[in-house]
Protein backbone atom coordinates (compact mmCIF):
# COMPACT_ATOMS: atom_id res chain seq x y z
CA UNK A 1 0.00 0.00 0.00
CA UNK A 2 1.27 3.46 -0.90
CA UNK A 3 1.00 6.07 1.81
CA UNK A 4 -0.02 9.54 0.69
CA UNK A 5 1.41 12.37 2.78
CA UNK A 6 -1.12 14.50 4.60
CA UNK A 7 -1.53 17.92 3.04
CA UNK A 8 -1.56 20.78 5.48
CA UNK A 9 -3.98 23.67 4.85
CA UNK A 10 -2.51 26.93 3.61
CA UNK A 11 -1.65 29.26 6.50
CA UNK A 12 -2.79 32.29 4.51
CA UNK A 13 0.71 33.38 3.47
CA UNK A 14 0.47 31.77 0.00
CA UNK A 15 -1.07 33.16 -3.13
CA UNK A 16 -3.22 30.10 -3.78
CA UNK A 17 -6.94 29.54 -3.60
CA UNK A 18 -8.15 26.42 -1.83
CA UNK A 19 -10.79 24.42 -3.69
CA UNK A 20 -12.82 21.89 -1.70
CA UNK A 21 -14.21 19.12 -3.94
CA UNK A 22 -16.99 17.44 -1.97
CA UNK A 23 -18.25 14.09 -3.20
CA UNK A 24 -21.91 13.23 -3.47
CA UNK A 25 -21.24 10.26 -1.23
CA UNK A 26 -20.10 12.51 1.63
CA UNK A 27 -23.09 14.83 1.22
CA UNK A 28 -25.60 11.97 0.98
CA UNK A 29 -25.16 11.11 4.66
CA UNK A 30 -25.68 14.68 5.92
CA UNK A 31 -28.88 16.47 6.90
CA UNK A 32 -29.68 19.78 5.21
CA UNK A 33 -28.21 22.01 7.94
CA UNK A 34 -25.06 19.86 8.12
CA UNK A 35 -24.59 20.34 4.37
CA UNK A 36 -25.11 24.08 4.70
CA UNK A 37 -22.63 24.36 7.58
CA UNK A 38 -20.04 22.33 5.66
CA UNK A 39 -20.41 24.64 2.66
CA UNK A 40 -20.52 27.92 4.58
CA UNK A 41 -17.63 27.00 6.87
CA UNK A 42 -15.48 26.47 3.77
CA UNK A 43 -16.66 29.68 2.12
CA UNK A 44 -16.14 31.67 5.36
CA UNK A 45 -12.51 30.47 5.20
CA UNK A 46 -12.25 31.93 1.68
CA UNK A 47 -12.39 28.55 -0.10
CA UNK A 48 -14.19 27.67 -3.31
CA UNK A 49 -16.52 24.72 -2.67
CA UNK A 50 -17.47 22.39 -5.51
CA UNK A 51 -20.28 19.92 -4.89
CA UNK A 52 -20.24 16.85 -7.08
CA UNK A 53 -24.01 16.44 -6.92
CA UNK A 54 -25.26 19.90 -6.04
CA UNK A 55 -28.16 20.62 -3.72
CA UNK A 56 -31.86 20.04 -4.22
CA UNK A 57 -33.98 23.22 -4.62
CA UNK A 58 -35.10 23.25 -0.96
CA UNK A 59 -31.51 22.87 0.27
CA UNK A 60 -30.31 25.61 -2.06
CA UNK A 61 -33.07 27.95 -0.81
CA UNK A 62 -32.10 27.19 2.79
CA UNK A 63 -28.42 27.83 1.95
CA UNK A 64 -29.34 31.27 0.61
CA UNK A 65 -31.49 32.03 3.70
CA UNK A 66 -28.71 31.08 6.11
CA UNK A 67 -26.14 32.99 4.04
CA UNK A 68 -28.28 36.15 4.13
CA UNK A 69 -28.53 35.91 7.92
CA UNK A 70 -24.72 35.67 8.24
CA UNK A 71 -23.76 38.58 5.97
CA UNK A 72 -21.53 41.11 7.70
CA UNK A 73 -19.88 43.72 5.42
CA UNK A 74 -16.60 43.66 7.35
CA UNK A 75 -16.24 39.88 7.50
CA UNK A 76 -18.59 37.98 5.17
CA UNK A 77 -20.16 39.48 2.06
CA UNK A 78 -22.14 36.40 1.02
CA UNK A 79 -21.76 33.71 -1.61
CA UNK A 80 -21.69 33.34 -5.36
CA UNK A 81 -23.32 30.10 -6.51
CA UNK A 82 -23.50 28.56 -9.98
CA UNK A 83 -24.93 25.19 -10.90
CA UNK A 84 -23.87 23.28 -13.96
CA UNK A 85 -26.33 20.59 -15.04
CA UNK A 86 -24.78 17.47 -16.50
CA UNK A 87 -26.31 16.25 -19.74
CA UNK A 88 -27.57 12.67 -19.97
CA UNK A 89 -24.65 11.83 -22.28
CA UNK A 90 -22.12 12.67 -19.54
CA UNK A 91 -19.25 10.18 -19.41
CA UNK A 92 -18.58 10.71 -15.69
CA UNK A 93 -16.40 13.78 -16.10
CA UNK A 94 -13.20 14.87 -14.45
CA UNK A 95 -14.52 14.85 -10.88
CA UNK A 96 -15.58 11.22 -11.08
CA UNK A 97 -12.34 10.19 -12.74
CA UNK A 98 -10.50 11.92 -9.86
CA UNK A 99 -12.68 10.06 -7.35
CA UNK A 100 -12.36 6.76 -9.26
CA UNK A 101 -16.04 6.06 -9.87
CA UNK A 102 -18.86 6.50 -12.33
CA UNK A 103 -21.56 9.13 -12.09
CA UNK A 104 -25.35 9.30 -12.15
CA UNK A 105 -26.08 11.40 -15.27
CA UNK A 106 -28.88 13.29 -13.52
CA UNK A 107 -26.45 14.85 -11.04
CA UNK A 108 -25.35 18.45 -11.25
CA UNK A 109 -22.13 20.16 -10.30
CA UNK A 110 -22.37 23.25 -8.08
CA UNK A 111 -19.64 25.84 -7.51
CA UNK A 112 -19.92 28.05 -4.42
CA UNK A 113 -17.47 30.71 -3.30
CA UNK A 114 -17.16 33.95 -1.36
CA UNK A 115 -19.01 36.76 -3.16
CA UNK A 116 -16.03 39.08 -2.75
CA UNK A 117 -13.61 36.57 -4.33
CA UNK A 118 -15.50 34.85 -7.15
CA UNK A 119 -17.11 36.53 -10.14
CA UNK A 120 -18.95 34.56 -12.80
CA UNK A 121 -17.69 35.73 -16.16
CA UNK A 122 -19.67 33.36 -18.37
CA UNK A 123 -22.10 30.48 -18.00
CA UNK A 124 -23.71 28.36 -20.68
CA UNK A 125 -24.70 24.72 -21.08
CA UNK A 126 -21.07 23.60 -21.48
CA UNK A 127 -19.00 26.01 -19.40
CA UNK A 128 -18.84 28.02 -16.23
CA UNK A 129 -16.03 30.56 -16.38
CA UNK A 130 -15.18 32.38 -13.16
CA UNK A 131 -12.57 34.82 -11.98
CA UNK A 132 -11.25 34.11 -8.48
CA UNK A 133 -9.36 36.94 -6.81
CA UNK A 134 -7.08 37.06 -3.78
CA UNK A 135 -8.39 38.61 -0.59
Amino acid sequence: MIEVPEIQPDDGDGDGVQIDLISGERMANLRTMEKIRLILDGVHDGNIVILEEGLDPDEESRLIEVTMSEINPEEFTGIEIETYPRPSSDDGGLFNRLMGRESDPDNKLTVIGPANRIETLHKDENLISALVTRQ
